[in-house]
């Protein structure tokens, strides 16, 4: 519960948090060969953006893959690694009162060149999306292979950001409303599993 603790006092404090080792290396392996096997039998969907009469495929924007998860199904470490997020909302719930209902969430996967532009994951006239995560599930990931989460930390063309490598294990964690990001192009496949705490609205 110590790393509950931080990622509280840091979304507190800063409203992001950069967690190395969130859950261990075989439930992320066990992730990883998941959706590698649901992505080779064409269950995942080219990714959009907007919501409800705005969704639209904007390749332009985002050149994504993506497969949405049930929380029902799944291997041994997508449960492992759902019942942790569960720990998770329940701390981020008693010790800042976010009133997180629920978690939802995705498999993504990149491709060699693919990106998502700056954008925020808070949809227009829905404030359900409180705090949004990105836990990486990539091997062996160095410097130079690109796709970094680039998080901007204030308005502006010109403000300051951080680029988190997308390092298996690491989880990055930002309140949705108030932190734009993008993901810059890798060159090699970049898998995540992305999520949203949600109020209930």
């Amino acid at each position: 519960m110590e790393s509950f603790d931080r990622v509280s006092e840091s979304i507190g404090a800063e409203g992001w948090l950069v967690l190395p080792d969130f859950i261990g290396q075989e439930a992320i392996a066990a992730l990883r060969d998941e959706c590698r096997r649901l992505a080779a039998t064409g269950m995942f969907r080219a990714a959009a953006v907007g919501s409800n009469a705005n969704h639209k495929i904007r390749p332009d924007i985002r050149s994504d893959e993506i497969l949405w998860l049930e929380a029902a199904q799944g291997n041994d470490g997508r449960q492992r690694c759902l019942a942790r997020f569960e720990q998770l909302r329940l701390a981020l719930n008693r010790q800042l009162q976010l009133g997180l209902f629920e978690f939802e969430c995705h498999y993504a996967r990149y491709a060699p060149g693919a990106f998502y532009r700056k954008h925020f994951d808070r949809f227009r006239g829905d404030a359900r999306r409180i705090l949004s995560s990105v836990l990486y599930l990539n091997d062996g990931w160095k410097n130079g292979d690109g796709g970094a989460l680039r998080l901007f930390l204030g308005d502006g063309e010109n403000t300051d950001h951080v680029d988190v490598q997308p390092v298996g294990g690491t989880l990055v964690l930002f309140l949705s409303e108030h932190f734009a990001h993008e993901v810059l192009p890798a060159n090699r496949e970049r898998l995540s599993l992305a999520g949203w705490f949600r109020t209930r609205g």
